[in-house]
This record gives structure tokens, sequence and C-alpha cells, in this order.
């Protein structure tokens, strides 16, 4: 869709402008912009034009009228272009009462860029400290871009696909993945969208169908966050990311995922703003309308379930009708297939900051969304205050970050005691968090199953370190999870590690990878795991933008071994959709202990299960440091597929119904069904 010509009728009388829809949009046929910015306690708005060179002194500036260029709670104009030929950019003034405690922040001095701008531009004298500190900051000020005629992008003839049994989630970093030298990305591409595009053959080859991608939205350049969950646009691509345009990179890179077959998500940040806190600088929703975007208490202060200053007021209906403009932008316009809604938990919040798991409006808007658009939504059902995993969270449909299966898992592959009840509950697809009825049916594709993400170890510091090194990001190593559960395989870090002890850490990180694999649900896992990527033990590295957080790609050539053993994996997983499925696996699987029932005993760390579909599968998985003998309890004619303890993927006929497994191991097993003749 096209901004320009999505809108067929603004009601506009002469200057007056017309209610929407919200921003600024180019009417072609009056070559004129339309304005609208919402804000219910301001006395006073003045819209800003500026040139291409100055950003001090407006060549154009309006002072809205309210007795005609205000409709309820919505200011608006009509500004011809030939009042301003000239003007590239705008910004707002907004004067109004100062009274926090009642949510009022008013600044007039502070030029204030508009919430739905889609592209935004930082002046060479761009300055988060002058937004910050009382007095004017023209000249420093964050613009927007006004929007101009532009032509459809070509989006090919390829539909996007919508993955199903076949759904394998890579989360990765528009610039960590393609920042080094040795990612083998030409240099001005590095980095960036179009440097993503160059490796798509890369995913293909691994075989992951679904891209994650950590924030994209515009973020504050001198904020000092490498990770991008400090939003200041909710519409315009980061431009960071980009060679020369972010928009149009952006949809070149939508498209080639597309024409590769691959679903490309986005992790949102709508739960709170790089505004911060009260110290915090006033970009635009601070002083448009602070009442209406954030929660704050009887005295003035904000409201920060989400551990970065303030919380959005996702209640609101301004801050909803923002959340869903932008939701439907992205999947309109970019090509943007799913949302991955960080601290999603926010959205459960009344308008006085209480939790309302029942029927918050803007978890059922954005379910409408996904609906009308074909889209997939995921929450992080969780913020500071508010743990709600599974069915505690109201968007019924939605998929979920399941942190469950990731600390079970990691307990028990790490050898800890008591858990095979729980590894059982996780590989059947967590039914105990997404109940198969009575009442609301949860399907098993709701829970997102990971060992890893962005947040915490990777896959390879989780069994090389046991506690976290994160002393570079300047806190004294007090930020970043302390319960990691992992296990450094008896030596802290790489240096002086013994062979002995790397060998087992790559054992583990196929034990980790051949469970998630095997699980139901949707599985998930962190770029850079498939060759053993390190970020040195650092498990919050948000603000390192250094090859610390920069994928070593010489990695993948030294740790071949364990790419081959993930794409297996991958491949195999896609290749058997009984595994994968959208119901639970019920009476298909059977569960049986090393010889025998299971054994739920707390020293037990073994456990068998037969799994029954397209062909048998029959995994039986040894967590302690002592082989096991298992006794396969399930007929004949099994055929080892794969065995984590052994260097080499190799396929065997098995002649006996026992099977020594290695400490440590997991072993799949499978079998044809029996073709019957007549």
């Amino acid at each position: 869709m096209n901004r320009t010509t999505q809108v067929r009728t603004v009601e506009a009388w002469n200057d007056e402008g017309g209610l929407g829809p919200p921003g600024a949009v180019w009417l072609e046929n009056e070559q004129a912009w339309n304005f609208t910015l919402y804000s219910r306690h301001a006395t006073g708005v003045t819209l800003l034009l500026y040139g291409a060179t100055n950003f001090v002194e407006p060549l154009f500036q309006l002072q809205l009228n309210p007795l005609k260029n205000k409709t309820a709670r919505v200011w608006h104009c009509l500004v011809p272009q030939q009042l301003a030929p000239a003007a590239r950019y705008y910004a707002y003034r907004v004067q109004g009462p100062w009274n926090p405690p009642v949510g009022h922040r008013f600044d007039a001095e502070k030029v204030l860029f508009d919430p739905y701008a889609e592209e935004l531009f930082f002046s060479p004298e761009f300055s988060r400290e002058a937004a910050r500190r009382p007095g004017r900051n023209d000249g420093r000020a964050i613009l927007g871009v006004l929007p101009r005629t532009e032509q459809p992008f070509d989006w090919g003839g390829t539909p996007p696909l919508r993955h199903t049994h076949d759904a394998v989630v890579y989360e990765l970093h528009v610039k960590g993945f393609t920042a080094r030298e040795n990612s083998g990305v030409v240099n001005d591409k590095r980095g960036t969208f179009l440097g993503l595009i160059e490796k798509i053959p890369y995913l293909k080859e691994l075989g992951i169908t679904v891209v994650e991608l950590m924030p994209v939205h515009q973020f504050d350049p001198q904020e000092g966050n490498y990770w991008g969950y400090m939003t200041l646009s909710f519409f315009a691509p980061h431009q960071g990311y980009a060679v020369r345009d972010a928009t149009a990179e952006f949809r070149q890179m939508a498209r080639a995922f597309h024409e590769a077959g691959i679903e490309m998500w986005l992790d949102v940040v709508y739960n709170h703003t790089s505004e911060g806190d009260e110290t915090g600088p006033t970009y635009s929703y601070r002083g448009i309308d602070d009442h209406s975007y954030y929660l704050s208490d009887t005295r003035g202060r904000y409201l920060n379930d989400t551990g970065c200053g303030n919380t959005t007021r996702c209640a609101h209906p301004l801050a909803r009708l923002l959340v869903l403009r932008s939701v439907q932008h992205w999947a309109t316009r970019m090509g943007v297939d799913g949302f991955r809604f960080d601290l999603a938990s926010v959205f459960a919040r009344n308008e006085d900051g209480s939790i309302n798991t029942e029927s918050p409006a803007i978890a059922t808007e954005l379910t409408a969304a996904a609906l009308m658009y074909d889209l997939r939504l995921v929450a992080e059902a969780w913020d500071i205050k508010a743990y709600l995993l599974g069915r505690s969270f109201p968007g019924l449909a939605w998929r979920q970050w399941n942190a469950q299966f990731r600390d079970d898992l990691r307990s028990f592959v790490k050898g800890d005691a008591g858990m095979v009840g729980a590894l059982m509950q996780r590989l059947y697809g967590s039914d105990d968090l997404f109940p198969d009825g009575p009442g609301d049916v949860y399907r098993p594709y709701q829970t997102v199953n990971y060992i890893t993400s962005h947040d915490g170890f990777c896959l390879y510091d989780l069994v090389a370190y046991n506690q976290k090194h994160n002393e570079a990001n300047g806190h004294e190593n007090s930020d970043g999870s302390s319960d990691n559960r992992s296990w450094n395989c008896g030596w802290e870090g790489d240096d002086g590690a013994p062979a002995e002890v790397l060998a087992l850490r790559r054992q583990q990180v196929k034990n980790f990878f051949t469970l998630l694999m095997l699980a139901n649900g949707t599985p998930m896992f962190c770029a850079g795991d498939e060759f053993l990527n390190t970020q040195r033990g650092n498990n919050n590295p948000y603000n390192q933008d250094n090859e610390m957080t920069w994928l070593d790609w010489s990695l993948l050539e030294k740790n071949r071994d364990i790419f081959r053993f993930f794409q297996h994996m991958i491949e195999f997983r896609k290749a058997r959709p009984w595994i994968g499925r959208s119901r639970y696996w019920r009476e298909d699987v059977h569960w049986y202990g090393a010889s025998g029932s299971v054994d739920f005993h707390a020293e037990s760390r073994t456990l068998a299960y037969c799994l029954h579909g397209g062909s048998d599968l029959y995994v039986m998985i040894n967590a302690s440091w002592e082989p096991v003998r298992f006794h396969i309890q399930e007929g004949k004619g099994w055929k080892r597929i794969v065995d984590t303890s052994r260097h080499r993927i190799e396929e065997e006929l098995l002649t006996s119904a026992n099977y020594e497994v290695a400490p440590r191991s997991v072993v799949v097993l499978e079998r044809k069904p029996v073709e019957v003749t007549r």
C-alpha cells in the first residue's frame, strides 16, 4: 500500500484540514499536506516546516486556531505545498500545563516530532541532552520527513508463505549478523537490510523458515542501545541499518525473504519508549499528551513496569491507535508476516495500571488485525510485575515465548535432579500452560520453544560458563540474570579448557538442539548457535555494538560439524510433520524409562518415549554422567538416526533390543511402517 494513495478523501475545509488519517499525509489532488495531532489537554499547537539546510528557523509555521483547526481532541490543518515549496521536514511545538501529578508535561520550548512520522531526520547537531535539559532545542531536535509522492513498490509475484509444522524460527540482529568483515558481505552492506539479503542462501542452506528480527524500529542513536529495545518511532525503519533509503531497502529485504520462502517476523517494543523516566528527553509523546501515552502515579512518577523508565498506557485509545496503525503499516506497506511483542503483559494493563486478563481492548484489536492481515502474533507474556505465560495471557490464539521450556530443558540437560516429569511436559507441548480443553482450547504450536534468545547466554556460553561475565556493560556485573541454569562442563570459559571439556560442550549443544527439534510446538533458536558463536560469557550485551555481539563467521568453518548437525536436525523435523502437530500427541506417544515404566524418582535422569506417526520414533535420553543400558520396548526394525555422543551422523540398523546410551547424550531411532501388499 502507498501512503499517498490509501486516502481517497480528506474532509478538508480550506486550511482547516481533516481529522485523519493520523500524522502527515500528502494529498496528490490538492497538492497539499494534511496534518493531524491528538492532544487532549494541549492549549496550543504550532506546526513547523523546515527546509533542507536550516533546522533552527522554520521556513513556515502555522499556529493552529482551536476554533477552526481542532475537532474533539484532534488538532488538524491543511497546508498547500505552494505555501512552503522548499519544505522537507516538519515538527510541532505544543503548549499546555506543567502538572506531572495529573500527567501533564507540556514544554512549549521543545520541538517535537510527530508520533506517526514514517521517517525521521536527525540534524547534524542533534542532541539527546538538549531534549532532556530545560530550554529550547531548536536545530538539535528530531524532525519528521514530509511525505511525498512515491512509486509503488514491486512486491513480485511470490505470495508470502505461512509455515505450519515446518516453522523453525531464527532470531537475529540485523547489524550483528553481518557486521564483521568475515561475514562475506560487501563492505558498504555490512550490518544492513541489504546485507541480510546476501545471507539468504546461507539461511536456506541451514533450513530455517522464519526469521525473527530484533527491533528495527528507529531508535535513538545517542541512547547507547545496541539491541534496539528503546523505540523512538513506531513507523520508521532504523536508518543505521540502511545504505541509503531505509524504507526501500527494508522492502527489498522483505521481498527477498518471501521469494526464498522465508517468513519475516519483527520483534516490536510498544510497551515503552526511548523517552525514559522523568529525567529523560522530551522528543514527542511526553510533550504532546503525556497522560494518554504513559502510566504514572499520583505524584507524577512514571510506572516502570518495563524496567526501561516508562510504561505505555496501552489501554488508552490514543496508545491503542498508535500500536494498531503501526502494525497495519508494517504489515501492509513493509511486507511483515508476524510480530513478537516485547513485554506483552503491558497489553493486559488497564488505564490505572491494574491487570485485566479477561478482555483488554488492545489484545482483541490486535487479534482482529492479525485475522485481517494474516499475521502471526507472538507474546513475551511478562513484564516486571506480571507473569502471564500460558492461559493467563489474554491473547488466546497468540503464540507465546515459553520461558518455562527454556528453564526446564536447561535444568534437565545440565543434570539437575527431579526434572523427568518437567521434560515430558515440555516435549509434549506444554499442555499445562496451554491446556487442551475443556473450555478454551489451545494448540501446541502456540508455545514458542527455545533454549536461548538474545536475552541471556547464547548456546555455547550456556555450556561454557557457570557465571555471567558482564563487566564490559559498565554496571559492575550487576545487570543480566544470575539464574542462567548453565553448566561450564567443568571449566569456566575457553582459556586453557581441556580437550575433554571442549568435546563435552559440543555434545551438550547437540543434546539441547536435538530435544528442541523433537518437541511439539514452534522451535526457535538464536543466530550463531549453529556454529558455536560466543559472547564471552556476557548474558546481557544490550550496549555492546562491537565484536562481542557481531557474529564471528570464522567459527562456521571451525565448527562445521555442529552446523551440519543443526542442518540435519532441522531437515529431520521438517520431514516429519507428526512431530510438530496442530494438536497434542495424545495416544500416539508412549512414555518409558530406560527399561520399564518412567522413573520419576528425584535422582532419575533418564527418559524414553515412542511417538507414532508417518513413521515411529523412539527417543532415549540420558542426562546422567554414567552410561545407561536402555531396552527398546516397542518391537524391532529400528534404525539409529542420531546419537549425540558420536562425532558423525551415521544411520545404522539395530540388531539388538538393547542400546547403551552414553553419558549425557540423546539417541533417536526410527522405524518405517510395514507396507501391506495384496
